[in-house]
C-alpha cells in the first residue's frame, strides 16, 4: 500500500513553518524592549565572575544541553545542570557568582522550581528563554527573553518542533554575540 504523504512535500512545509518562526523571532528581537532585555542579557554573562548555568526539562532541557556546549566552545564557561538531579543535590553547583539560563517554552515547568528558588536565595540573577511573558519563569527572571508565539510544524501544533527552533536560534545568537564581545578569535578555537 502506497503512503498517500508526499514526504518531499511534508518536508518543505516543515521548513517554510520553520522560516516563519525564525521571521518572527528577527522581527521580535528588533523590538526596542526584546533589544534591552538581550543587552543586558549580554552584559549580565559578559561581566560574570563565575559560569553560565544552563537547564530545561524534556525538549528545552536538550535545547539547552546544546546551548552549555556552544556558549563553553566559544569562550563563555557553562555547563548544564539536569533539572531534576539539581533538586536532589546538584544545586550545590551553582554559586552566587554565576548567571543562570533557563529555558521553558510555558515558563511553568515544575522542575525548575528548585533553581529558581535556589537562585533568588542566593542572588544568582536569570535569564530566561521562553515563550510565555505571562508565565512564572518569566516574572521571576531579571532578564527574561520571550519569543514570539510560532505554528510548530507538527500539523496537531504539538510537537516541539518550531519552538525549539526559536529557543536554539536565540541561544545561539546570545553566544556568537558574547564571542564578539570577548573578542574570541579563530585562534581562540584552537586554543
Amino acid at each position: 500500500m502506497k503512503n498517500p504523504i508526499d514526504p518531499a512535500a511534508s518536508a518543505l512545509s516543515a521548513v517554510a513553518c520553520f522560516s516563519a518562526g525564525i521571521s518572527q523571532l528577527q522581527q521580535a528581537v528588533d523590538n526596542p524592549q526584546m533589544r534591552t532585555v538581550i543587552t543586558g542579557a549580554a552584559d549580565l554573562i559578559f561581566a560574570m565572575k563565575g559560569r553560565l548555568i544552563l537547564s530545561g526539562v524534556g525538549k528545552s532541557g536538550h535545547v539547552a544541553r546544546k546551548l552549555a556546549a556552544t556558549f563553553a566552545s566559544t569562550g563563555t564557561p557553562a555547563y548544564f545542570v539536569h533539572a531534576a538531579e539539581a533538586s536532589h543535590g546538584d544545586l550545590g553547583m551553582i554559586q552566587n557568582d554565576d548567571v543562570v539560563m533557563l529555558l521553558s517554552w510555558s515558563g511553568e515547568t515544575g522542575e525548575l522550581a528548585d533553581i529558581i528558588a535556589y537562585a533568588a536565595r542566593f542572588d544568582v540573577p536569570i535569564v530566561a528563554i521562553t515563550g510565555k511573558a505571562e508565565g512564572t519563569l518569566a516574572r521571576r527572571a531579571q532578564y527574561p527573553i520571550v519569543l514570539p508565539e510560532a505554528q510548530e510544524a507538527c500539523p496537531h501544533n504539538l510537537a516541539p518542533t518550531t519552538s525549539t527552533l526559536l529557543q536554539m536560534a536565540m541561544g545561539d545568537a546570545l553566544a556568537i554575540t558574547l564571542l564578539k564581545m570577548r573578542g574570541f578569535t579563530e585562534e581562540s578555537f584552537r586554543n
